[in-house]
């Protein structure tokens, strides 16, 4: 059943900025069930706040299943409904009955869902998790600083090494956010923390205000890069990079931006800061005053030392990081990145190099899975959208190219055209590939190019390394970076990378 409307009791939400505040018989409503959505519920239950989460029917042997049952012990209310058959403006009755206050929206609802629809035609408030952990950041003193990570791609990367780097100077640090850890489950850790570097999702950014009580007034802040990418969640292209430029507002200390990404100076150019916060540039080529970047070789901060107009302080070398598997192109720019959060945050340069020489990218980010007779077999599976699988594909030479999947409304045509001359061969999987086999068609007419058809996700894989192996010849990378979303055919990057890896090792002890 769905019903329309729902009333509310003139609860002034504006004075609810600290843990302190009396949060004790507010009504919300959490609107989803993964680590966010229960994060949000389990925060406000302790807060003492009457909370209805409502979730897409929970599967018994589902990811959700277990937070489900931990919902009825820690006192929250569950309504399991199905929410993308509600009409547009409706909401299920018991969620109408419960006559929120405020919802709390788990970044996966798109901004046309129809809950949020209901909400704003009957009044209630909206919030994202980001918003509640500000209002709540207290609840440990001291409390912590924050730095805030964004971009299309490099956010998981950069936010580990900031964090890294952090620890290496003393710091007590807490990698949060889109990485994994709710910023609400950190902001409750009983240790407390000094800074939270938190990773965004342009989701997330999309419901933050910035100005009010709940705006963010962040330390530092950075968008790595800003290309096409959720344009079937944020409508536009204009939409999504104003979710990303809510990054730099209020940033009271560092606003740190691409060098050769225009987009992201013209965001720290329009952005409402805190009176004496800094534009700091990052890029590969040579820095100039208050940059950082790299000249012959070395990694070099010119913006957090005195007389930065004649010296530059040296954090590494590209040698160094080649030695420590850092030294794609891309990777390097993310490195420069977070040694400026860092170093805003007075980390000697010393402790930002100690750091990288112990630091190891995540698995399924250009992670070599084997070398045999001259070919290599490359992961880069966390490449789900065009702008990372070109990174990735522009730090090889010649390569089979494994690509497809969910594509997310994203036009991969530029991408195929600007790698043609560098690839052997292209192996197409996905369920749709209708937009590839174009683009091949059109840019590569003469490129060999295989399409693994098979629904069985165990097959996949295994056939697409055949295929690539056909194909490959020695100096030749066989590149796992899709340039789409897994979840056509996998429950995650992580699963697709696994599986092309277990394929790969598979096939190599079988020949």
């Amino acid at each position: 059943m769905a019903l329309r409307g729902a009333q509310l009791t003139g609860v002034d939400l504006e004075t609810l900025t600290s843990w302190r505040s009396d949060w004790s018989g507010l009504r919300v409503g959490v609107l989803g069930l993964g680590m966010t959505g229960f994060a949000a519920a389990d925060t406000l239950v302790e807060l003492g706040a009457s909370v209805l989460v409502v979730t897409s029917p929970v599967t018994p042997a589902g990811p959700d299943a277990e937070r489900a049952q931990l919902l009825g012990v820690i006192g929250a209310g569950l309504v399991q409904a199905d929410l993308n058959g509600l009409e547009p403006g409706t909401a299920p009755a018991e969620l109408v009955e419960h006559r929120p206050e405020l919802l709390i929206v788990s970044p996966g609802f798109h901004p046309d869902h129809p809950l949020l629809l209901w909400a704003a035609a009957a009044g209630v408030p909206v919030w994202g998790d980001i918003e509640l952990a500000w209002r709540l950041r207290d609840k440990i003193l001291p409390v912590a600083e924050w730095m805030l990570v964004t971009g299309t791609n490099g956010k998981t990367t950069t936010v580990q090494l900031a964090a890294t780097m952090l620890a290496a100077a003393g710091h007590r640090v807490a990698p949060c956010g889109n990485i994994g850890v709710p910023v609400l489950d950190a902001i409750r850790d009983p240790q407390g923390w000094d800074v939270l570097v938190v990773e965004l999702s342009s989701y997330q950014l999309h419901h933050l205000p910035r100005s009010g009580p709940g705006a963010l007034a962040p330390w530092a802040s950075v968008c790595l890069n800003v290309a096409d990418d959720h344009l079937d969640w944020h409508g536009s292209a204009e939409a999504y990079r104003a979710a990303k430029a809510t990054v730099y507002a209020n940033t009271r200390v560092a606003c740190i931006y691409n060098t050769a990404d225009a987009a992201t100076r013209l965001m720290v150019e329009q952005a409402e800061v805190a009176e004496g916060a800094r534009a700091i540039g990052f890029g590969l080529g040579v820095p100039g005053p208050s940059e950082f970047g790299v000249v012959e070789g070395i990694l070099c901060d010119r913006a957090f030392l005195d007389d930065r107009a004649d010296r530059a302080l040296e954090l590494t070398t590209v040698p160094d990081l080649e030695r420590a598997g850092l030294g794609a192109p891309h990777v390097v720019a993310d490195v420069l990145a977070a040694s400026a959060l860092a170093r805003s945050f007075d980390v000697p340069p010393a402790q930002v190099r100690a750091a990288l020489e112990g630091f190891s990218l995540d698995a399924h980010r250009i992670a070599e899975v084997a070398e045999r007779g001259g070919i290599r077999w490359i992961d880069d599976s966390k490449a789900t959208n065009p702008h990372a699988a070109n990174a990735s594909l522009a730090a090889c030479d010649s390569v089979v190219w494994v690509v497809g999947g969910l594509l997310k409304g994203v036009d991969v045509n530029v991408l195929v055209e600007r790698h043609v001359t560098r690839l052997r061969g292209a192996i197409i999987i996905g369920v749709d590939r209708s937009a590839l086999r174009d683009a091949f068609r059109r840019h590569a007419p003469d490129l060999t190019v295989f399409e693994i058809d098979s629904d069985d996700t165990e097959q996949v894989m295994p056939l697409a390394v055949h295929r690539a192996a056909e194909l490959a010849q020695p100096g030749d990378v066989v590149l796992l970076a899709p340039a789409a979303a897994s979840m056509d055919q996998f429950d995650s990057y992580a699963q697709r990378g696994t599986a092309f890896a277990r394929a790969v090792n598979d096939y190599l002890n079988e020949s």
